[in-house]
């Protein structure tokens, strides 16, 4: 099955969308280019993006490399339940079935934002099936920090009210995340595209309310665990490419992976943002295709 996707969209990003169906009965959209493998480069992202934050990534790795970009239930042009489970643990689960259904047998990934502690989540579950990563501006541990205006939106009220009424969140990411350079209005209307109404940012609100910062939290535990697993990923090929103009995700983060991940290559971009593959072009690109070429 394809979603339908406007023309205006289709200009940058050209993908033929295919969907499946997780064991929670939401249909999941996914962007699969590139030669037919047991082998691919899963891009896992966070929130409010979906899988247009890997478009040009998707380009240039595609031809030489299967690409997989799933956006996540409630996200991009994925079904937008309102009774779904949007906790951490159940998007794991449902990265692990997208990559089961395609008989995925090595894993290469690629995460951002909280892309991180899904994908490294399922990662160190399965190290045997992992590859090379690349992380860019992201979490996979347990952290008592968070900005303000995060916190603000996480709270019942009045997060809520902004996150979903007003799209405060998807909305100022797209000029927050960014600045060395200004999206583009087309690019901002793809990044706001799925999610225009009350309806369409449930998972947008349910997202950041995910985010665990107290042993209580439904997701803390599986949190924790992911940032435990890390240790069976530490001779794995791995790359940080980080914004260091991140107000989310900034200099600590990418010091704790450099402390769990000591010998990985790390590639501090000191003036790019949070949409770090936005707005550090081509370096960025260039950083992650080529590890991903090995």
């Amino acid at each position: 099955m394809q979603t339908t996707i406007p023309d205006w969209l289709k200009e940058i990003y050209p993908f033929v969308t295919k969907t499946l169906r997780t064991k929670g009965g939401a249909r999941m959209s996914y962007v699969d280019e590139g030669p037919r493998s047991e082998e691919a480069v899963v891009m896992v992202h966070g929130n409010p993006t979906w899988s247009f934050y890997y478009r040009n990534l998707i380009r240039r790795i595609s031809p030489a490399m299967r690409c997989v970009a799933p956006d996540h239930i409630g996200m991009g042009l994925s079904e937008k339940p309102q009774d779904y489970s949007y906790r951490l643990e159940t998007r794991i689960q449902d990265l692990d079935t997208l990559i089961g259904e395609l008989g995925l047998r090595k894993v290469h990934l690629v995460v951002h934002d909280w892309g991180g502690a899904i994908g490294l989540g399922w990662a160190g579950r399965n190290p045997e099936k992992t590859g090379r990563i690349v992380l860019l501006n992201t979490a996979a541990f347990p952290s008592e920090r968070i900005p303000a205006r995060i916190a603000l939106c996480r709270s019942e009220f009045p997060g809520t009210v902004l996150v979903r009424g007003l799209n405060a969140f998807a909305g100022p990411a797209t000029w927050m995340s960014m600045n060395l350079r200004s999206l583009s209005r087309q690019e901002k209307a793809a990044y706001l595209y799925p999610y225009g109404s009350w309806k369409d940012r449930v998972a947008v609100n349910a997202f950041v309310k995910d985010i665990p910062m107290k042993a209580g939290h439904p997701s803390y535990a599986t949190l924790k665990k992911v940032g435990e697993n890390l240790a069976s990923l530490k001779e794995h090929p791995i790359r940080l490419v980080w914004g260091g103009a991140d107000f989310c995700f900034n200099r600590s983060f990418f010091k704790r992976f450099t402390e769990i991940f000591p010998n990985s290559g790390k590639h501090y971009l000191e003036r790019a943002g949070h949409y770090v593959l936005e707005d550090a072009q081509p370096d960025a690109i260039d950083l992650a295709a080529s590890h991903m070429r090995g």
